[in-house]
């Protein structure tokens, strides 16, 4: 049995939950149900989440909801978004806690490197004449 410390549905019309996709956190797992007569469930081990982001729109914002798109290095959700749910600030903020403590469990690192290639000639010995 997983220990759940966040769940969720997917919300509609007036932040109700209405749909069939259901969202949950455990300490180190995030998992998705989607579906009604066939039902699809993903997870994705928090270590491998990379980044996290809250976007609201006007409508969301009315409503305290919110959508939060996660990159991951998972193979099968690279990209997922845990559409219109409450308060997605707060939830971001525990998704990103839970994934630094996975990450230094498991004493993985993520390492980003930034390219010296930026499109521009800066080598001072070309003769340009």
């Amino acid at each position: 049995m997983v220990n759940t410390v966040w769940k969720d549905r997917k919300r509609i019309i007036f932040g109700l939950p209405w749909t069939f996709t259901k969202y949950g956190l455990s300490e180190d797992r995030f998992f998705m149900e989607t579906g009604f007569l066939n039902v699809k469930e993903d997870e994705v081990r928090l270590y491998r989440i990379t980044d996290v982001s809250v976007a609201r729109s006007f409508w969301q914002r009315l409503f305290n909801l919110g959508t939060i798109t996660c990159h991951s290095s998972d193979r099968t959700l690279k990209t997922f978004e845990i559409k219109n749910i409450k308060k997605p600030k707060e939830v971001k903020e525990l998704i990103s806690t839970y994934v630094e403590e996975e990450r230094d469990r498991k004493r993985v690192s993520s390492r980003e490197f930034i390219s010296g290639d930026s499109g521009f000639d800066n080598d001072d010995d070309d003769d340009d004449n």
